[in-house]
């Protein structure tokens, strides 16, 4: 999904390359979007789905839940979702034929908490609608809730008992599992750990801060991570 001027064409591109050399079997790239100036033809476009929000409620993020919509952009089976920041350094086959309903990535921040990074997940198409009608119905108390939409879809898919975790070898946190710790990190650059599959870029840096070496906070030192380059690229 891509909406507003958060993230630039680019990604967007870069990441249908980087799926494209990273599949062996057949696979539909959709973007939903209400500006597919740029994209590259490979891309099927689709219009971005309306989230119904009372009037003047910020929208933060949320509008990710209406993947959930019962017959969502007219697709069907299993899919995965990609936030448009990820860099995919391995292949994804494995992420289709894993066994379970519901798969996420485990949210690296306070692993001991039952909850999911959403930058990476599979469900399947209108399994899981009434977590979206539910929102819809009820924003502002999930809102006084929950922080974000990830934490409130962790919840209701574990209420279900199907909440499931990719992995931490394959999704690793840049910020937490690829930098080293504050006084290793003016020694050693961050590098992909072994059997890492999808990077996952949350917060600061996104990927072409961390290719120069820029934190975005001023109490995290990172050196330059060049090797994004090869990866976030648009050549198949």
């Amino acid at each position: 999904m891509k909406w507003g001027h958060k993230f630039s064409v680019d990604y967007v591109n870069r990441l249908y390359a980087m799926v494209s050399r990273n599949m062996d079997s057949k696979f539909r790239f959709v973007c939903f979007t209400e500006n597919s100036l740029g994209i590259r033809p490979e891309v099927e476009i689709q219009e971005l789905p309306e989230l119904e929000l009372p009037p003047g409620s910020p929208e933060r993020g949320w509008r990710k839940l209406t993947v959930f919509k019962k017959d969502f952009g007219g697709l069907s089976g299993p899919t995965l979702f990609l936030d448009l920041d990820v860099v995919i350094v391995g292949k994804l086959d494995a992420f289709f034929s894993r066994p379970g309903d519901f798969l996420i990535a485990h949210d690296k921040k306070k692993p001991k908490k039952r909850e999911g990074n959403s930058s990476v997940f599979r469900f399947k198409i209108g399994q899981y609608a009434h977590i979206l009608e539910q929102f819809e119905k009820n924003s502002k108390q999930i809102k006084n809730e929950v922080r974000h939409e990830q934490a409130y879809l962790s919840r209701e898919i574990n209420k279900l008992g199907k909440l499931e975790y990719w992995p931490d070898d394959w999704v690793p946190s840049f910020k937490y599992q690829c930098c080293p710790s504050w006084l290793k990190s003016w020694f050693a650059a961050p590098s992909i750990p072994l059997g890492a599959k999808i990077i996952l870029f949350h917060g600061l840096p996104n990927p072409p801060e961390a290719i120069i070496g820029r934190s975005g906070k001023w109490y995290r030192h990172i050196q330059p991570s060049p090797w994004i380059k090869d990866y976030w690229t648009t050549n198949e």
